[in-house]
């Protein structure tokens, strides 16, 4: 059967930066390691005065088909995966086909368009309904475009601002990839929860302590349900496990998680046994509060061996890297991690192909998603055309009164007039209202 998957990659930051460590922790009274070392964050992206979710993800897109060569007779499909999205009923993906048309020959008239929502874990379903798609037949030879693209922002003041981030990632989904191959198997874990919503609101509302119970639970769930059709996970199966990074501290839990669920029953959990014990088992004790607690105990005790360490530096470690400069790029957030991963593995000069990526992707509300992808022959030379480091060096530094200026400028609720930072340079720009209230764009040389 030929495989599917992903072809090509693209990103694109958000031109400003916001010091996390330095200029936000000052400013809040705080210690720079509640950021650095308790969140795992540096540094946060946002969108300047003319850039939002359109430009963004019209950017890494127009970046994406020029690189490979593409027309837009050559899509046909664009699915856009938001959870920022700034009208009800037409969709993000028509804004950004607009924007395409006025630098490419031709049009896309004939490429089917449309918008996904399932908070973070809608750029894995786009993702899935191009796969999809493709296999059906119904692409006509032509492969599809995926384009994850937020600004998630919090309302000031919130526990989750220091998360905040703005970006965009484009992926082509074709047939024969050169990046990655997707597995025919997939594992959900999938419950009707209130961690984390907008009720017709630009902020969220978050229950913190909740969101992480419910994170992990799914995750859980989800690679159970992977494994009961792909066969049990073992340590050695997979060279890195990209997961959906809200903040890498939130990955630290789902990795030791993860790493509890694919040792028991395994000769590591014996060797471990000699350092830690054996891990508990629910019919062992009397009650579930006293497994519970012997799970909690049990946790830390695996945190703290070398084997775990390693294997953490190794397999998750690696994934973390943009995040931990730009923030949470909700939808995008996954495919960060797995550029990440793919980027520390060119670093490394690693004879890739053939090895195994576990992608595990969560949207509140709440859904997770694990899946494997199997690293093709061109993955190297996509991975090295990538640009992101100079991007993020790019980046305008904020000061927090110019922080503050610009998230005025981003919530919907506020008419402020505040001057850009930056200068669009060879990049699509909102340039203002149409007579509809529709948002105007034009690319800017």
């Amino acid at each position: 059967m030929t495989a599917v998957g992903i072809d090509a990659i693209e990103i694109w930051s958000g031109n400003l930066k916001l010091d996390l460590p330095e200029t936000f922790a000052s400013v809040k009274g705080e210690d720079p390691d509640k950021y650095r070392k308790g969140l795992g964050l540096e540094a946060s992206s946002f969108p300047d005065v003319y850039e939002d979710i359109v430009t963004m993800g019209a950017n890494a897109s127009k970046r994406l088909m020029e690189r490979r060569g593409l027309e837009p007779g050559d899509i046909g499909r664009i699915d856009v995966a938001t959870e920022s999205a700034f009208d009800h009923s037409k969709p993000v993906s028509t804004y950004i086909a607009g924007c395409l048309e006025q630098v490419f020959e031709g049009d896309f008239r004939h490429a089917n368009k449309g918008e996904r929502k399932f908070a973070c874990v809608s750029g894995t379903q786009a993702i899935d309904d191009a796969y999809n798609w493709i296999r059906a037949g119904r692409n006509r030879d032509r492969a599809a475009l995926v384009v994850a693209t937020d600004t998630a922002l919090y309302e000031r003041g919130d526990p989750g601002e220091a998360t905040q981030g703005a970006g965009a990632v484009a992926m082509l989904i074709d047939e024969n990839p050169d990046v990655l191959a997707l597995s025919d198997e997939q594992g959900f874990g999938s419950m009707d929860e209130t961690d984390f919503l907008k009720p017709n609101q630009q902020f969220p509302s978050v229950d913190g302590k909740r969101s992480i119970q419910v994170y992990l639970s799914r995750m859980r769930e989800a690679l159970e349900d992977y494994e009961s059709v792909a066969g049990r996970v073992y340590e050695e199966d997979f060279a890195y496990a990209p997961f959906h990074t809200p903040f890498p501290g939130m990955v630290r839990k789902a990795g030791l998680l993860a790493y509890r669920h694919i040792t028991r029953d395994t000769e590591i959990e014996d060797q471990l046994a000699e350092e830690i014990g054996r891990q508990p088992r629910e019919d062992e004790y009397d009650s579930r509060e006293e497994y519970e607690e012997a799970i909690r105990e049990y946790m830390d005790a695996l945190k703290g061996t070398e084997r775990y360490r390693s294997w953490y530096a190794d397999v998750i470690e690696p994934t973390l890297t943009i995040s931990s400069q730009v923030g949470n790029w909700y939808t995008g957030s996954v495919h960060i991690a797995r550029a990440s991963a793919l980027m520390a593995a060119a670093d490394a000069d690693r004879d890739f192909e053939g090895e195994h990526l576990l992608i595990a992707s969560y949207g509140s509300g709440a859904q997770a998603e694990i899946h494997a992808e199997t690293v093709q022959s061109g993955w190297k030379e996509e991975v090295e055309a990538l640009d992101i480091d100079q991007q993020l060096e790019n980046r305008y530094d904020l000061t927090f009164e110019e922080y503050e200026q610009i998230h005025n400028v981003h919530d919907f609720d506020k008419d402020v007039e505040v001057d850009a930072f930056t200068q669009p340079d060879g990049e699509f720009a909102f340039t203002g209202w149409g007579r509809m209230n529709e948002r105007k764009y034009e690319y800017v040389e």
